[in-house]
C-alpha cells in the first residue's frame, strides 16, 4: 500500500513564466529512501517546499498514509504536516546545547517523554556525551548528526533533505553518507533526499528519480 504520493503536481512562481514542476507524481512505501537527482533549477528543492507546506501547488495533491495535506480543496499548515526537514546549513540554534536542540520540538510530550526520546536519538546518532555541547563546539560531521536527530526526535512521518552533504568535505561526507544510510534504515524513516551528487543518491537512496528542466 502507498504510504506517500504526490500526485500531478505543477507549481510556477508568479513572477516567472511557465511551471518550474509540471504534473509530477511519486508514490513511496513506508520506510523507502527515494533520490531526486538533478541539476540546479530543476524543481528539487522546490518540490521539498511543497511537501513541507512552505510553497502552494497551482494544481495537484499531496497525500500520507491517507491523509490529504494539500489539494484544490485544502492546505494542511506546514507545522500540522508531521514532516522533519534537514537543510544545506544543518539551521541549528546557536544558543541552544546539542540536548536542547533536539529537546526543541519536542514541548508536546511530557518531561519523562522528552528525556526517553532525547537518550534514543543521541544512541541513533551516536553522540552520548555531547548533550551539553553547543554547535561551535561541534565538527561538521557533529552538527549534521545533530540537525538529523533533531529532525527524527518528533518522530515524522516523512523526512526531508535538501542537499545535507553540500558543506562537508570529501572525506568526511563519504563517511556521514554512510551513516546516514545507517540511520535512516534503523528509523525506519521515509525519506526524501534532494541531490546534485549522483554518488550521494547512490549510496543512501532504495530508487533515484530525475528531475529535468
Amino acid at each position: 500500500m502507498t504510504f506517500f504520493e504526490v500526485k500531478n503536481l505543477t507549481f510556477g512562481y508568479a513572477s516567472g513564466n511557465g511551471s518550474v514542476i509540471r504534473d509530477f507524481s511519486l508514490q513511496m512505501e513506508q520506510g523507502e529512501v527515494v533520490g531526486l537527482l538533478g541539476n540546479s533549477g530543476c524543481g528539487k528543492s522546490t518540490l521539498l517546499r511543497l511537501i513541507a507546506g512552505l510553497e502552494s501547488p497551482k494544481s495537484g495533491r499531496i497525500q500520507i498514509d491517507g491523509k490529504v495535506l494539500v489539494d484544490q480543496g485544502q492546505f494542511v499548515e506546514p507545522e500540522q504536516r508531521e514532516i522533519g526537514m534537514i537543510f544545506q546549513d544543518y539551521a541549528l540554534f546557536p544558543h541552544l546545547t546539542v540536548e536542547q536542540n533536539i529537546l526543541f520540538g519536542l514541548h508536546r510530550l511530557s518531561k519523562a517523554e522528552r528525556i526517553v526520546r532525547l537518550k534514543e536519538m543521541l544512541a541513533l546518532v551516536q553522540l552520548e556525551g555531547y548533550g551539553k555541547r553547543y554547535p561551535h563546539e561541534l565538527s561538521g560531521g557533529q552538527q549534521q548528526r545533530v540537525a538529523f536527530a533533531r529532525a527524527l526526535a518528533p518522530r515524522p512521518a516523512i523526512l526531508l533533505m535538501d542537499e545535507p552533504f553540500s558543506n562537508l568535505d570529501a572525506e568526511l561526507k563519504t563517511k556521514i553518507r554512510d551513516d546516514l544510510k545507517q540511520m535512516l534504515r534503523a528509523a525506519k524513516m521515509t525519506s526524501i533526499l534532494v541531490t546534485h551528487d549522483k554518488a550521494d543518491a547512490e549510496t543512501i537512496c532504495d530508487r533515484i528519480i530525475r528531475m529535468t528542466r
